[in-house]
């Protein structure tokens, strides 16, 4: 991250002057909540990828700094109706905004966001906003595509394992490949280094989120505010679980079965007794390996990029730090 501080500090003052702006805007209503949320910060990785990629093809990284307000507004908007979405009180271990305020003013608000998001592009020569404008909103769609899967996989007792790997592309890694494409078009790169640096966005979001699945069974302690075992109490369709299903024996799927139908009040012999299954049937390491080989796709599309290796270089130890997990 160290080598990235600099940005992180352009986007950070960037993003307080926009909020400053949010101050006096009425109805309070419909502009207090979205302060409120850029207020909780993050790692703001989103935004930072973009001034990253921009910075990469050796322009001045602050001409993507609209495309980097864009994809912060836009994260921050799905996180308001995602927590409207799965009921949760807590966003950053503070309250929700539907919590905060209420669910009519969550949905306004989020709303409102998103608008801006598309917004901000206007700021560009119409050529570069219709780009940026044609990748975001692609990108957008497949954002919602996802999260409506996920859903669909609640009530849905079959699903397999690339149907998971289709929904995480979705909800998840396509908007880190997206932030890093809109920097390399602020950047004037060719078309194929902007493919190749989205692929690598993209192969990397898919490496986190099942780093994250691993993360939520087995780390030792919370993380992100996260109740560890959280996935598993909810029978949430993870890496994990679908593999072990598709692994399992007679007498395993019996036992998984058994323990997917306990109650709350059994969490912890929940938790317990399906992690006992998950080593026995090794997917802890068929996930992290799986992330592994997306990792090495994702640094293969960098390499390709005919730009600094000492860019280059730092990127790649950025995104690997990025993937640690203390498991």
């Amino acid at each position: 991250m160290k080598q990235y501080e600099h940005l992180f500090r352009l986007f950070h003052s960037y993003l307080e002057q926009y909020r400053i702006g949010l101050h006096n805007r009425k109805p309070a209503e419909l502009y207090k909540p979205e302060d409120y949320i850029l207020s909780l910060g993050g790692k703001r990785l989103r935004p930072l990828l973009a001034l990253i990629a921009c910075d990469l093809f050796d322009r001045a990284p602050d001409k993507a700094l609209d495309s980097a307000l864009c994809v912060e507004l836009f994260h921050n908007f799905s996180l308001i109706h995602d927590d409207i979405l799965d009921a949760a009180p807590l966003r950053r271990n503070q309250a929700t905004v539907h919590t905060k305020w209420n669910t009519n003013i969550a949905i306004l608000s989020g709303d409102v966001m998103l608008v801006k998001a598309f917004h901000v592009l206007n700021k560009y020569s119409q050529e570069e906003s219709r780009e940026l404008s044609f990748i975001f909103s692609n990108t957008a769609i497949e954002v919602c595509e996802g999260q409506q899967l996920d859903m669909n996989f609640e009530s849905i007792d079959e699903v397999t394992v690339d149907q998971y790997l289709h929904m995480i592309t979705l909800k998840t890694a396509v908007l880190l490949g997206c932030s890093l494409k809109m920097g390399a078009i602020n950047a004037g790169a060719q078309e194929l280094d902007q493919q190749n640096i989205y692929e690598f966005g993209k192969h990397l979001g898919i490496a986190f989120q099942l780093l994250d699945d691993v993360l939520d069974a087995y780390a030792g302690t919370p993380e992100f505010g996260k109740q560890i075992g959280g996935d598993i109490i909810a029978n949430k369709k993870t890496y994990l679980l679908l593999k072990a299903t598709e692994l399992a024996s007679d007498r395993q799927k019996k036992e998984l079965d058994h323990l997917l139908k306990l109650g709350k009040e059994s969490s912890q012999e929940k938790i317990a007794g399906i992690k006992v299954l998950f080593d026995e049937l090794h997917v802890k390491e068929l996930c992290i390996e799986r992330a592994n080989k997306h990792t090495s796709i994702a640094i293969n599309h960098l390499k390709n990029l005919p730009v600094s290796e000492f860019k280059k270089e730092n990127l790649r130890q950025f995104a690997l730090e990025l993937l640690k997990r203390n498991v």
